[in-house]
């Protein structure tokens, strides 16, 4: 029995509706939720990314800019003008986009973001706050994200075996914490898998909870999933596909095909993870704004 399919996309403009509902009230209050974007250089996927992020903060009624530096801006320039906007009372969030021009730190960038701006989730202050399990700081978009989809997909993470393949800063580590903590999608028992682990399949087959991230096209197939399991695929990869026009095609780091026969839920890429990225940094800034006038609109 082919498993069912987490429908990302729709999860996520449940939460964007959400979300404008929540910028409306904070508009009759006189406060515009706020979220600016800094990139810097002329990465094509970074710029395709920041487009949609300025068009969604737009489409929920928000104030959504996009400021556009050349790959030469020193760091100096960069921390500059972070302090300017961690100064606007009208910038509510702050996202520089990753990566960075090799010649500027990406952790001294992040760390002169003001934590209540930081709605990517990235400073140590925000990080910390996860880890404790303190609710008032930012959670990194992507990790929340998953969390989302299995809570509204009704899939029950207490005492879940949960195992994440990938441990970056960006989605592994916060998954974990979000994952153990004792609140919604949280209670689970998680392994951390990465580069170094022996005998993965040993560790991923043991898995109701199959957390993807690790950034090879494929990599998780069918045989190293334990059957009934949720699938959560985090990887976005290309790969050669002499069928497509532009000769690639778009695939996870779960191998699909052989995937879907044996979990009882899976996310597809595209369409899974993807678009839940944006609605949790809507949010993030919502909640950022909120902030400015002390109540919780949600």
């Amino acid at each position: 029995m082919r498993a069912e399919l987490i429908d990302g996309k729709a999860i996520a403009e449940t939460i964007r509706n959400e979300v404008a509902a929540d910028v409306a009230v904070l508009a009759a209050r006189g406060i515009v939720p706020g979220l600016t974007v800094v990139l810097v250089g002329d990465d094509a996927a970074s710029a395709t990314y920041v487009g949609a992020k300025e068009k969604a903060s737009k489409a929920a009624g928000m104030n959504g800019d996009t400021i556009r530096l050349p790959a030469a801006t020193s760091q100096e320039e960069l921390l500059a003008l972070v302090e300017h906007l961690n100064a606007d009372p009208a910038v509510h969030g702050i996202l520089v986009q990753m990566p960075l021009p090799k010649h500027i730190d990406p952790d001294t960038v992040i760390r002169h973001i003001l934590p209540e701006k930081d709605v990517d989730g990235f400073h140590p202050v925000n990080v910390g706050k996860l880890l404790i399990g303190h609710t008032d700081g930012f959670v990194s978009c992507t990790p929340a994200g998953v969390i989302e989809l299995l809570v509204r997909s009704g899939v029950d993470t207490r005492g879940a075996e949960a195992v994440i393949v990938g441990r970056s800063n960006i989605v592994g580590k916060p998954m974990a914490a979000l994952l153990v903590q004792g609140r919604a999608g949280g209670d689970a028992t998680v392994t951390v898998c990465h580069s170094r682990t022996r005998d993965l399949a040993v560790h991923t087959k043991r898995a109701d909870i199959l957390i993807a991230a690790i950034g090879r096209a494929e990599m998780i197939t069918g045989d190293m999933i334990k059957p009934g399991a949720v699938v959560i695929d985090v990887g976005m990869n290309t790969k050669p596909d002499a069928t497509k026009a532009k000769g690639t095609r778009l695939c996870g780091d779960v191998h699909f095909e052989s995937a879907v026969e044996v979990a009882s839920k899976i996310t597809p890429v595209p369409g899974g993870v993807g678009p839940m990225t944006i609605a949790m940094l809507l949010r993030n800034t919502v909640r950022a704004a909120e902030r400015t006038l002390s109540v919780a609109v949600r």
